[in-house]
């Protein structure tokens, strides 16, 4: 049989991207969380896990390993349970934003949970960002289901839109830059993917390039928000 070189060389290309996110996603978030929360019991450091904290880190994680399941079923070529398991993550993205709102409510507008120097009700702000970006890219993903290649950078996109909190996490910056490395480097990890994508492939995905459009306009949007007083009496309306 005759093997086509030019489609051949983009999917191969594809394989290794999303082999590449399905093994870096739940290394960067167990890494990122590993101190605070998965091995915790390991440091010297308060714990601030609650029953609503377990939950969500019961859910993400599942998210996490549903990830990088759906994109191995894909390197497998097992594309009908991949579709079939499709279908069960609507439901699982609903429960992650559902347990994922309901934590960052509890953590910011009832514990008042916030960097040193930060308002909560400001920095409410950030875990909103993140779900609305992970329910716009999810969202996309399943409107686009049946064109491969949007489908897959959409479902990339969610994975860089949860990079974040992750690498907030990681003490490799002075805290003055820990929000400029959490959200910038996740912007340029999305920028970097799409140009291997169009250069792979020869054109550019406009799908893709919106959606990385977005993860770039999200970081000066997030600190414009923060910082307005209306945001700041629409979340005095919503804490208790």
């Amino acid at each position: 049989m005759a093997v086509n070189v030019q489609t051949l060389g983009p999917r191969l290309a594809d394989r290794k991207l999303f082999l590449t996110a399905a093994v870096a996603f739940p290394l960067i978030v167990l890494i990122g969380y590993f101190r605070s929360y998965y091995g915790s019991f390991l440091f010297d450091v308060p714990s601030v896990a609650n029953s609503l904290v377990h939950a969500h880190g019961l859910v993400m994680s599942v998210w996490v390993l549903y990830f990088t399941a759906q994109a191995l079923l894909i390197r497998t070529k097992n594309v009908k349970l991949h579709m079939t398991l499709g279908v069960a993550g609507i439901g699982l993205a609903a429960l992650v934003v559902v347990v994922g709102m309901a934590t960052a409510c509890d953590a910011q507008l009832v514990r008042g949970a916030a960097p040193p120097g930060v308002n909560p009700h400001a920095f409410f702000i950030l875990p909103v960002s993140d779900m609305l970006l992970f329910v716009t890219f999810f969202a996309g993903a399943i409107y686009y289901r049946k064109r491969k290649a949007e489908h897959k950078c959409l479902m990339l996109l969610t994975a860089i839109a949860f990079l974040p909190a992750a690498l907030f996490r990681l003490p490799v910056v002075a805290p003055e830059h820990a929000m400029l490395w959490a959200f910038g480097t996740p912007a340029l990890l999305a920028a970097a993917t799409l140009g291997w994508h169009t250069w792979k492939h020869g054109k550019l995905n406009r799908v893709f390039a919106a959606g990385v459009a977005l993860v770039f306009a999200a970081i000066p949007m997030r600190f414009i928000v923060m910082g307005s007083n209306l945001w700041l009496t629409v979340v005095g309306w919503i804490a208790p």
